[in-house]
């Protein structure tokens, strides 16, 4: 089998501080941004990585999903333990700086993990964690 990962989903609940996250601090590209108002799918994703993406969307819009199933993600997102994400980097110091300095919720400052990795961790707007390793 021939699988890659094309694309990624995390919850937004303010498309504009969304891409304001994404693409000015993180640094991604828009590529695509459809609907109005709340209601905003916006795919993001690093420049020159024209094959990864993340798909930023409304939290809880399937028409399947309860009212107490909303109320319970609109809680986690609250919480923020609803999303996350694993993004890599070779110099995480200085991207740690650069999203500290943008005033990115951080989580974790840059840490040398039991488990042989060493990472940070930041919260977007709506509350998701991410998570930045250093490659090595």
């Amino acid at each position: 089998m021939d699988i890659s990962i094309h694309m990624s989903t995390l919850p937004q609940n303010d498309p504009d501080a969304a891409v304001a996250f994404y693409r000015d601090i993180l640094g991604f590209e828009v590529r695509s941004d459809v609907g109005q108002g709340k209601m905003r799918w916006i795919t993001v994703g690093p420049a020159g990585q024209p094959g990864t993406a993340i798909l930023l969307a409304p939290p809880a819009v399937d028409p399947g999903v309860t009212e107490a199933e909303r109320r319970t993600i609109a809680e986690m997102m609250a919480k923020g333990t609803y999303g996350w994400i694993l993004l890599a980097t070779k110099n995480l110091d200085s991207t740690f700086e650069k999203i500290q300095a943008a005033d990115a919720e951080v989580v974790q400052e840059p840490t040398e993990q039991p488990y042989g990795v060493r990472d940070c961790a930041f919260r977007d707007p709506a509350g998701n964690l991410i998570r930045i390793q250093e490659i090595r």
